[in-house]
């Protein structure tokens, strides 16, 4: 039995979710048939944590507990649950106590009751101090004890506490100096570079950074009309505006024709749509076996093709924003899906059209431009027939 607070009810039931069934040793847990180290490093792909086995662990049971009779049933308690002070620190021998349950079930199926786990790891001469987990780490002691004060940083629950002092087991340090590693904000500690003003951005914004310091500095000192401007005299409102937008004009160019890679976006574009027509199609084949009717195309007879697919509104506003920076670019990724999804899908070129139309529209950003760029890149209408 597993006692629980009113507040803390909620996360009880993904606690036993899927494996664990008894907590130990500061998270240690057991599935029933192998005990695991606390869970801490994220299996981001899995949506889950990585399930770490722990070595030579051996299961200790009721009746392994009450081997040496030590124990006296006669000292043990029996209370009830309203009795019972969750923060209070228990007073007694625990062993007393199970040996008073124990003797209540006429000592049956001790040994299939499972207690706790002893390991290598978990030995006493094993276990390390606040400070070796803070130097494992790589964090100071002080960042560690506030850690700890308030809250933060998942820091790992202590294996045993004695006295004031709380000990951990060593894997458990490494294992969470590694999911810190793996922590979205040292992912881009990995790809930065000191910036101008010394603080890390990632590297390739520092690059872009330089480009374009590179560039604005040839066009306000090296090209000779602007250099001009720097004259008291041309120091108005509308001088600074023209600067300013030949700079503008600049960054952008250069953005567009160099930084971002505009052949590996369209291919990127490309799967990603034929993805989720893909997926959508095989949706609306299960909607269809289960009975419920879809509306056709103009080609088709009821309960064959639907009119459009959905698309994931993310995917359709980067093709809107490929629209709009390089439309033959997005032209080009349009008339590709168009014929992919009919060679490999068998999806109809007026209904993949008509989807990327409904996407663009919903998701697109690109106003009065649509329609216009519409007409430049699908079928005619004269030819809008599926081929």
């Amino acid at each position: 039995m597993v006692l629980y607070r009113d507040d803390d009810a909620v996360s009880a039931y993904t606690d036993y979710v899927d494996g664990p069934l008894l907590f130990r040793s500061g998270g240690y847990w057991w599935d029933g048939a192998a005990w695991y180290r606390p869970a801490q490093v994220i299996d981001w792909p899995g949506e889950d944590y990585y399930r770490r086995p722990v070595p030579a662990a051996v299961t200790v049971t009721a009746a392994d507990m009450l081997t040496s009779g030590a124990a006296d049933p006669g000292r043990g308690t029996v209370v009830d649950v309203a009795d019972i002070d969750p923060d209070a620190p228990y007073e007694g021998r625990w062993d007393d106590a199970l040996a008073l349950w124990a003797a209540r079930r006429d000592n049956q199926g001790l040994d299939r009751c499972v207690v706790s786990l002893t390991a290598p790891e978990l030995a006493a001469e094993n276990l390390i101090s606040a400070g070796d987990l803070a130097e494992i780490t790589g964090i100071a002691p002080s960042t560690l004890r506030a850690y700890i004060a308030r809250g933060e940083a998942d820091v790992p629950l202590p294996q045993v506490i004695i006295g004031d002092r709380s000990l951990w087991a060593r894997p458990v340090a490494e294992e969470w100096a590694e999911q810190r590693q793996r922590d979205p904000d040292a992912v881009e500690a990995a790809v930065s570079a000191p910036s101008h003003y010394g603080d890390p951005v990632p590297v390739g914004q520092a690059e872009l950074a330089a480009t374009l310091t590179r560039s604005f500095l040839a066009e306000l000192w090296d090209y000779r009309p602007f250099r001009g401007r720097w004259a008291l005299r041309w120091r108005t409102k509308d001088h600074v505006r023209e600067v300013a937008a030949a700079l503008g004009h600049e960054a952008a160019s250069y953005m567009l024709r160099t930084l971002i890679p505009a052949d590996a976006l369209s291919a990127t574009l490309q799967h990603a749509l034929l993805d989720d027509l893909a997926e959508s199609q095989r949706n609306d084949r299960a909607i269809s076996a289960g009975g419920t009717l879809r509306l056709a195309g103009p080609d088709d007879t009821p309960d064959e093709m639907p009119p459009y697919y959905g698309i994931m509104p993310k995917i359709a506003k980067m093709l809107g924003w490929l629209a709009r920076h390089r439309p033959a670019t997005a032209g080009h990724v349009i008339t590709s899906v168009t014929g992919e999804a009919e060679r490999r899908l068998g999806i109809p070129r007026h209904v993949t059209e008509q989807t990327i139309r409904v996407a663009l529209d919903l998701d697109g950003d690109m106003g009065d431009t649509l329609d216009g760029f519409l007409a430049k890149v699908m079928t005619p209408a004269a030819d809008s027939r599926s081929r």
